[in-house]
């Protein structure tokens, strides 16, 4: 969501040439001070670009992937103060030259998602990105704070996984204080491990960091394909930059009100993923069959209650408690893919194989390296959210919110409470969310979104096409996959091919039947 700066791409300016402008209405986002910095970095990324190497061992990106790294202000308002290095990889264009039209960058959301997974669209040839492929390096990013790009820390990776953790559904008022205790601690925690990074984690920040990133790209505008929080980075990109978009793409989407973001955002979640859990318990049901879990809905629930207070009285395999089963029965809701697997090992389970549920669910303490990525995540989720927005500090407001909730959407609630709940007691800066609008230059943006989407809900894609003028929306209707674009649906696949090949959209939104139910 950003301004203009593509007479900076051609690396012929030098800063003191630069004007600085006058402070922009969305103050604090994009102060003339930080917007002064932005074109600086810019300038200064476009005239070193980008030196692509293989891959470092280490990152398991093999080739023909290659890697490299760009250098932003820690702080846009000191363009010339601490820097830091984000990790970037590409796979370049499979097409003629003739094909080529510059760079794809991708988010994959979070916020605390590495993108640089990405480019093994092109590598593994996959069907759905064929055709843009012939026309996109595919570039991807480590987000600031995240994987290999000044990475943040909240907690000590192996205490983060450690298991089991208490159950997110509180039967008094000692549980609830032991959760508030938690959350406190883990606010002071990255306070003390990261707390130079935290004022600057906000999304704007990383707008910022994308702009220069595509001026060390050498391209004159963006294209971009965002994913989950990725919408709500695109949709701050397409404000604070509108003329330096090309194309844009954003899948499940992220609602963009100031009012929303973040913390109605995941109170209207809470009900959005009880919907979902709801579809898949009554999909459950009509596999029997396949699943002996209960043939109605009902009993599905009933099973899973019982499930949940099995592990309460003894943590399943002595690692897997309440937390841990929401954990991994949450991606259910989040993604079609995971319906049948789910299924299967809480069958398995039920049938006598408590091994295959301690696998899924239960922590890998000898997983170093993915443990330190799990809670990098996490503690980027956390301080991301935290530092865009001015979050309810007062507890009452939260258990009223949260136990109104419960009552009728309880499969999620109480463990989103508790998640981000350090952001009550935060003490970095907290920011004004962005006002979210379109500006001049900002190209029609393709807005993808599945209707029973439990992790962005629907209103979310209403909300920014309205804010975006000229954008269009794609609806799978009676679907609620997280992620449209990477699943097969001609009537979506087609149509974003076509926009990200010719910029063309249809004449008015279009609602597409939903792909194929998932198979047991």
């Amino acid at each position: 969501m950003l301004g203009s700066a593509g007479t900076l791409i051609a690396g012929t300016l030098i800063a003191g040439a630069i004007a600085a402008p006058a402070a922009s209405a969305d103050g604090r986002h994009h102060s003339g001070s930080e917007a002064y910095g932005v074109k600086i970095a810019a300038a200064r990324a476009a005239r070193a670009g980008i030196d692509w190497q293989d891959c470092p061992a280490d990152w398991a990106l093999s080739k023909p992937i290659q890697c490299g790294w760009v250098t932003v202000p820690l702080d846009y308002a000191e363009p010339n103060g601490k820097k830091i290095k984000l990790a970037v990889d590409r796979a370049v264009s499979t097409g003629t030259a003739a094909e080529r039209q510059g760079a794809l960058v991708y988010n994959p959301g979070g916020p605390g998602g590495s993108g640089l997974r990405f480019p093994n669209r092109v590598v593994t040839k996959n069907p759905l990105w064929v055709n843009a492929s012939k026309a996109y390096d595919f570039v991807g990013f480590d987000p600031r704070g995240v994987g290999h790009s000044a990475p943040i820390s909240c907690v000590d990776p192996q205490e983060f996984v450690k298991a089991p953790k208490a159950d997110p559904v509180p039967d008094s008022e000692a549980d609830k204080r032991a959760q508030r205790k938690v959350a406190a601690e883990y606010a002071d925690g990255c306070a003390e491990r990261s707390g130079d990074m935290l004022p600057h984690m906000t999304t704007p920040d990383t707008a910022r960091d994308l702009d220069v990133i595509r001026a060390a790209l050498g391209e004159r505008q963006l294209n971009f394909l965002g994913v989950s929080y990725g919408t709500y980075l695109g949709a701050v990109y397409g404000t604070l930059f509108p003329s330096h978009v090309r194309r844009m793409v954003v899948d499940s989407v992220v609602d963009p009100s100031k009012d929303s973001i973040w913390y109605e955002a995941n109170l209207n979640q809470d009900i959005a993923f009880q919907t979902r859990w709801n579809d898949w318990k009554a999909w459950v049901a009509e596999n029997d069959a396949a699943f002996r879990i209960g043939d109605t809905p009902e009993k599905v629930e009933q099973a899973w209650l019982d499930l949940r207070a099995t592990a309460k009285r003894n943590p399943i395999g002595g690692v897997v408690g309440p937390a841990e089963l929401i954990g991994f029965f949450q991606s259910a809701p989040y993604y079609d893919s995971s319906w049948a697997p789910v299924a299967r090992i809480w069958s398995a389970y039920r049938s006598g194989d408590t091994q295959a549920l301690v696998d899924a669910a239960g922590p890998d303490m000898s997983d170093l390296a993915g443990n330190a990525s799990a809670e990098n995540g996490n503690a980027v989720y956390t301080a991301v959210e935290c530092a865009d927005a001015k979050w309810p500090t007062n507890w009452q407001r939260w258990d009223r919110d949260n136990t109104r909730l419960h009552r009728d959407y309880p499969f999620m609630t109480w463990a989103n409470a508790w998640m981000n709940l350090p952001c009550s007691t935060w003490s970095a800066e907290q920011r004004t969310p962005l006002e979210v609008r379109t500006g001049k230059g900002l190209p029609a943006v393709l807005i993808v979104q599945a209707a029973r989407d439990a992790a962005t809900p629907y209103a979310g894609a209403v909300e920014l096409h309205k804010r975006f003028k000229g954008s269009r929306l794609i609806t799978e209707r009676d679907a609620g996959s997280h992620g449209v674009t990477g699943l097969l649906n001609p009537c979506v696949n087609e149509r974003v091919d076509t926009y990200l090949l010719t910029g063309r959209t249809d004449r008015s939104d279009v609602t597409c039947a939903p792909h194929a139910t998932p198979k047991p």
